[in-house]
């Protein structure tokens, strides 16, 4: 990691044996490059879009799958599944979903008589796409987690709420949720980060268009080193990711602290 924050301050095109130092020309280029706001918008917007609906799925899934039901266990396995499947295979299979001629996804809109969308042809449909892809694989992941949470919380706890006269919604809100806060902590951590690193799908389903509309960080990055070869300009790209990275770490722990420690 340090050797790659030199690499920043240099010239480096990946195949020469020796390079120069240039300071902060890098990073200059990349301040004064719209492409690379436009990476960091995508960024955030994907992260956004993924890893909310992701938790409220997943606690979702594993409030209603946590009831003890004939079946409930295939039900599991069948969500859990996605996760478990290599990102490159399930990001092709969703490519011929959004196939704009004959994939399932406009099939499935002509049936509601709604109108049929370009998808991944569509600089307004692609992030939208990537990230319906990305929820639909992690989902799962996170159910499992709630599931093993909401397995931990005292029964007797629900057994006082109900003493007292509490709905069902207030013994969601005033017993569930603190009590799986750790898990709900964990979670938001480990899929911020997923998101910060995603590129299989990425690859696969748009390398990065339409327009650059579905172009990340972590894309920029490989395009910036493995196409252009500008080794410098692409590691400090990196390097702001990484920064990236620490500032919503810490954030993220200053905010936990009034709600972990149950």
């Amino acid at each position: 990691m340090i050797n790659s924050v030199y690499i920043s301050f240099t010239n480096w095109d990946y195949m020469s044996p020796k390079c120069d130092f240039v300071g902060l020309e890098n990073y200059i280029n990349l301040f004064n490059n719209r492409d690379f706001y436009k990476a960091l918008f995508n960024t955030v917007y994907f992260s956004i879009g993924t890893v909310i609906p992701t938790i409220i799925g997943g606690l979702a899934l594993a409030l209603i799958l946590n009831k003890k039901l004939k079946g409930m266990e295939i039900y599991r396995t069948i969500l859990f599944s996605p996760w478990i499947t290599p990102t490159v295979a399930v990001s092709i299979v969703w490519a011929w979903i959004f196939e704009p001629r004959a994939g399932l996804a406009n099939y499935v809109l002509a049936l509601l008589h709604l109108p049929k969308t370009q998808w991944l042809q569509s600089s307004s449909w692609a992030m939208p796409a990537v990230i319906i892809v990305t929820v639909w694989k992690s989902i799962g992941w996170t159910m499992i987690f709630y599931m093993a949470a909401l397995q931990k919380v005292p029964s007797e706890l629900y057994e006082a709420a109900s003493i007292d006269g509490a709905s069902s919604w207030q013994k969601f809100k005033n017993v569930t949720l603190p009590m799986i806060s750790p898990t709900t902590f964990f979670i938001v951590i480990i899929n911020t980060i997923n998101a910060l690193q995603a590129y299989d799908q990425i690859q696969v389903m748009t390398q990065g268009g339409p327009a650059g509309s579905t172009r990340t960080l972590l894309y920029m990055y490989y395009q910036s080193a493995f196409e252009h070869f500008n080794m410098g300009e692409a590691t400090a790209a990196a390097t702001i990711l990484l920064i990236i990275i620490a500032v919503l770490s810490l954030l993220q722990f200053t905010m936990s602290r009034k709600w972990v420690h149950y």
